[in-house]
């Protein structure tokens, strides 16, 4: 994609780039000066396509904006992912199945992460080309508070049950994830609308009601974890 860009004359070229480059985080809130740290093979690699696309725009001007989404959530989003994976199991019984319930992320819902997408492709940025930016909610919570509050939306008292095929790799499981998106909002204009505890309720609410619906349970069927 990069040398086709380099050869065309294209405006702008996403990268789309993931919190996990910056590893089990050295200070919070991680900004884009946070040390990039390759704690799983998947950092790695998403580290080497965000540096070599740096390197295009050094060597070549090839215009490329990095994307920096923390955790997304939100309808259709296939059951590997956590928050659809415990909507599943609380929609089918009161019985949870999980990993490390005390890892802490930054959810955002799509409808913020595809703002920011679409603000990044449409915002007169030229001299910020080559720039990482944050897309992430400022607000970051356990998954036992996640599992806590989708049984209270849907007013279930859910049981926790540990299943260790869930655990990452102990020295690859990232803690704690907690963003800081000024860089974004300052330059792109981004500013999440479905953000903070009250705000993520509400993103949790309308992908429960997605996934509520038999049809699209079953066309986002990924069984792989609920055998």
């Amino acid at each position: 994609m990069l040398n086709a860009a380099k050869e065309t004359d294209v405006e702008k070229i996403l990268i789309t780039s993931t919190s996990e480059v910056y590893g089990s985080g050295q200070y919070f809130p991680m900004d884009e000066k946070h040390p990039l740290v390759a704690q799983s093979p998947y950092s790695a690699t998403k580290i080497a396509a965000d540096k070599l696309a740096q390197s295009y725009y050094a060597s070549f001007g090839t215009p490329i904006l990095i994307i920096r989404p923390f955790n997304a959530f939100g309808p259709r989003q296939s059951r590997r992912a956590v928050i659809p994976s415990i909507i599943y199991q609380a929609l089918k019984n009161n019985r949870i199945k999980l990993g490390n319930q005390f890892a802490e992320r930054d959810f955002n819902f799509v409808e913020d992460i595809i703002e920011g997408y679409y603000l990044a492709s449409t915002s007169k940025t030229d001299k910020f080309l080559g720039h990482e930016f944050n897309i992430s909610s400022g607000y970051s919570i356990s998954i036992l508070e996640i599992t806590k509050l989708i049984g209270k939306i849907l007013n279930k008292k859910l049981i926790i049950e540990t299943d260790k095929i869930r655990f990452r790799p102990k020295k690859s499981e990232v803690n704690k994830l907690l963003g800081c998106s000024k860089k974004a909002r300052k330059i792109l204009g981004w500013k999440p609308k479905l953000s903070g505890k009250i705000k993520l309720a509400a993103g949790i609410k309308k992908t429960i009601d997605w996934y509520s619906n038999e049809e699209n349970m079953r066309v986002f069927a990924d069984n792989s974890y609920e055998k």
